[in-house]
């Protein structure tokens, strides 16, 4: 991705993982943002953002969420969410907590597109 942002992609059954460290800032969000539109793109349209190691997230890594999440709306996928304390209290700042679906752990976020 970015020096500040690293990532790896895992494809699955019927999703991918895209688990990422560092920042998601101005500095990486168009680079993130591209590279997971392609995926969606190219493979399985439900996605998990795996933020669990995500050491600051801005308002840019905000819009690149937000972005996203209407890239996998509109290919009739789904988007879930691992996060950590840093990052559910920036979205819980602008109320998009109650727009995603947001999970402690990996296990959770898999098990919520198993049990749909």
């Amino acid at each position: 991705m970015t020096v500040s942002l690293r990532g790896t992609r895992e494809v699955k059954d019927n999703y991918q993982i895209f688990r990422l460290a560092g920042l998601l800032d101005a500095f990486s969000e168009a680079i993130f943002r591209k590279v997971v539109a392609k995926c969606v793109d190219d493979s399985f349209s439900n996605v998990i953002l795996d933020l669990s190691q995500i050491d600051l997230m801005d308002s840019s890594g905000l819009g690149a969420i937000v972005q996203i999440s209407k890239k996998v709306t509109s290919s009739e996928g789904r988007l879930q969410i691992v996060t950590n304390a840093r990052v559910t209290q920036t979205l819980k700042l602008v109320k998009l907590d109650k727009v995603f679906s947001l999970h402690p752990d990996l296990v959770s976020a898999i098990a919520a597109f198993k049990s749909a």
